[in-house]
């Protein structure tokens, strides 16, 4: 390869983590969660909470660099509501929970003082409800099925592929930026070790846990790669705007929590639908 050609085409930056300590935390983590799925679904349900609620305060330790102040109690009291709602009643009931939280936020903030804070204060926090507790409930809408610990287990194994497969491969071999501009070290490359990941995962998942046919398997890979990255680089873009390397330091290796929910909730509604569909309880 000749100099001109290798300045043209440089190599991805590799992540500047602790790369040994963010996989042995990440291991934990991922036996941590799938140890309370199979315990008890009430034990996941548990930890669920815990992580929303966890990342609603992260969310608005960051909010407070652009003098932003989320109602963390209607937020926190709300995103119970919203999951407990999810899991015991349905879909219909985890909306009515989240129009109630976002009227919460409202009026919390209104009775503090009105104005353009108010304002601002009470449109971030319906975005943090949305964000949050509502995508996060479509999880326990998965969980809630007679089949459920295999529809989550399934929908995390999914996120974790399209992250790994994305992480190895962009870090041997990324060379073209897939967003430069909001995050410089994701590449082309490691989009491509995503998909196959995924959807190898995809493939065997649906058909070990559900007899399903591979097209299913790769369906749920692709859809777990689209909005796996979106969430990430949504979350890149916030931490952009805010002036934010992580999103808090609650994991050590992997910043903050938000850090590693960011490819998760948007992927929650993704692989409920179409499971929902292709493949009812």
């Amino acid at each position: 390869m000749s100099e001109h050609t290798a300045l043209a085409a440089p190599r991805i930056p590799r992540p500047g983590r602790d790369v040994p300590v963010a996989i042995v935390v990440g291991v934990a983590l991922l036996i941590g969660v799938v140890a309370s799925l199979f315990i008890r679904k009430e034990a996941f349900a548990v930890v669920a909470v815990v992580a929303v609620c966890a990342g609603l305060w992260e969310l608005a330790q960051a909010f407070t660099r652009r003098a932003i102040h989320l109602p963390l109690v209607p937020l926190i009291v709300g995103a119970v509501g919203i999951l407990v709602s999810a899991y015991t009643a349905g879909p219909e009931a985890m909306f009515v929970a989240f129009m109630l939280t976002v009227g919460g936020v409202v009026i919390w903030r209104v009775l503090d003082g009105n104005g353009e804070a108010a304002l601002r204060d009470a449109s971030a926090g319906a975005f943090a409800a949305a964000y949050l507790p509502f995508l996060a409930g479509f999880v326990m809408l998965m969980l809630a099925a007679p089949d459920g610990p295999a529809r989550v287990m399934l929908f995390i194994l999914l996120v974790v592929a399209s992250d790994t497969g994305g992480f190895v491969v962009g870090t041997l071999i990324g060379k073209h930026p897939l967003a430069p501009s909001v995050s410089p070290k994701k590449s082309w490359e490691g989009l491509i070790g995503s998909i196959v990941l995924a959807c190898v995962v995809g493939v065997v998942g649906v058909q070990v846990a559900f007899g399903g046919e591979p097209l299913v398997g790769v369906f749920l890979g692709l859809a777990t790669v689209v909005t796996a990255t979106l969430g990430d680089l949504a979350e890149s873009l916030l931490k952009r705007d805010l002036e934010l390397k992580d999103m808090g330091r609650l994991i050590p290796g992997h910043g903050g929590l938000l850090d590693r929910l960011d490819s998760l909730l948007l992927t929650c509604p993704a692989v409920y639908l179409i499971l929902s569909v292709l493949l009812p309880a």
